[in-house]
């Protein structure tokens, strides 16, 4: 432990003293949602302005808090692309001020492996253990793959960053700098559930058998999705995302993970976002693993689980079965991330059932999400031949299999009301139903 102390302290340092070690052009990347180390980032954006450090590349994804690459006087000198956007990173692609990696988001790791060695990664890490490692103990995502193509290694270590027992960790000896911190992590906050994500959480529960493996995404359904399933019994969980409402379903004992092939007894994930009392609950809990998303998202992983129960959301549907999830028209909002992958392996699985899930209108009733065609520019998420089920406040519109005339009267039946006699006119207009 005396050699992993020396080493602890000659690597110590400050943020300012970080940023100071990074060059121009570098290529950097950080990891998904906690996995970046916000305040250490932002003061490196501030010292690359004020000493003119020009070129420097950093890749994000899900930004969870503001970060100043994003901002007009920052980008020219402290560059960011993402695969996946959070609020901040949405915005600054829509200005042109930040770029898109159009992809999967099981595909990252392979694309670090294979591009032009990275000249640094930032990480967040909890503290050092008695053996000298770091755990990322809020992620598996990237990490294995950014580790294996870097050889410089920032860390800010937050002493109120969980210790994940299974989880990508980083020795002292190959960390070249490290900042301390005792900011809290990032919390999405209270998730309002209102009656339609009730009434749309109530839908799915009825479809998911016990003995399930599930995959929820984050927002007001699929919270909803996770209270009614609190009468289950021994489901299991191998998801992208580890939420709170998934933590609930542990606690109350709907969640054993028992009836799971692969993993049993243990809660499978590669990334999470919930509040303090989740990360309290992952700190050294063995029944948790963060694994790489090369392995949580392959669907022919996913498939091996039966009863693979799939929920996610989308911004709109057309009468193909077609889901946009990534924009609206031309305009960029997230990104794929996991969700073709999880609809495919959930309908490979031997029972196994997607839920594509979202309020039947927007724009405050406005617009029906549920259309004839995707707007002009809309980015496809998940394809006509892949999507299962869709899922709005009237109902569950079941496509696979089904051709294009049942579809679409599957769909016009879970379509607002108000939208109904429009959306049965387009689908005459274009001979679909004559």
């Amino acid at each position: 432990m005396s050699e992993f102390r020396q080493q602890y302290n000659e690597k110590l340092t400050t943020a300012e003293g970080i940023a100071a070690q990074i060059r121009p052009h570098w290529v950097m990347s950080s990891d998904i949602g906690l996995g970046m180390p916000y305040a250490l980032l932002n003061t490196i954006g501030e010292y690359l302005y004020q000493h003119k450090v020009e070129g420097v590349v950093i890749h994000t994804i899900l930004d969870l808090r503001p970060l100043n690459c994003y901002e007009p006087h920052i980008a020219p000198y402290f560059r960011a692309t993402t695969c996946f956007s959070g609020a901040w990173a949405r915005k600054a692609v829509n200005a042109g001020l930040a770029d898109v990696v159009p992809c999967y988001y099981r595909d990252m790791p392979r694309y670090f492996r294979e591009r032009e060695r990275l000249d640094a990664i930032i990480l967040t890490a909890a503290p050092m253990d008695d053996e000298g490692y770091f755990s990322i103990g809020i992620n598996g995502s990237n990490t294995p793959a950014l580790l294996e193509n870097c050889e410089r290694i920032y860390l800010q270590v937050g002493s109120k960053v969980p210790r994940a027992l299974h989880a990508p960790k980083i020795h002292i000896s190959r960390v070249t700098a490290f900042c301390t911190t005792d900011d809290p992590l990032p919390s999405p906050g209270m998730v309002e559930l209102d009656d339609m994500s009730r009434v749309i959480g109530g839908y799915i529960a009825e479809e998911v058998p016990d003995e399930s493996t599930i995959q929820l995404g984050i927002g007001a359904i699929p919270e909803a999705v996770g209270l009614a399933l609190h009468a289950k019994r021994d489901l299991g969980i191998h998801t992208e995302l580890l939420t709170d409402s998934m933590i609930e379903l542990i606690r109350c004992g709907a969640v054993t993970n028992d009836a799971k092939p692969l993993h049993r007894g243990r809660t499978v994930a590669t990334l999470s976002y919930g509040s303090q009392d989740m990360y309290a609950y992952i700190h050294e809990n063995d029944a948790i693993e963060f694994l790489p998303v090369d392995y949580t998202n392959d669907p022919a992983i996913i498939a091996q689980h039966p009863k693979f129960m799939s929920v996610n959301g989308a911004l709109a549907v057309d009468f193909y079965g077609q889901v946009c999830a990534e924009s609206l028209g031309t305009k960029h909002v997230s990104g794929t991330g996991g969700q073709a992958d999880y609809v495919r392996g959930a309908v490979a699985s031997p029972g196994g059932k997607s839920f594509i899930a979202f309020p039947s209108t927007a724009a405050g009733g406005t617009v029906s999400r549920i259309a004839a065609t995707l707007p002009v520019g809309s980015v496809v998420t998940t394809s006509k031949n892949d999507v299962d089920c869709i899922v709005t406040e009237y109902g569950i519109a079941r496509l696979r299999g089904k051709t294009l005339w049942q579809r679409t009267k599957e769909l016009i039946a879970v379509a607002h009301p108000d939208f109904r006699d429009q959306l049965l006119h387009d689908a005459r207009k274009m001979n679909i139903i004559v």
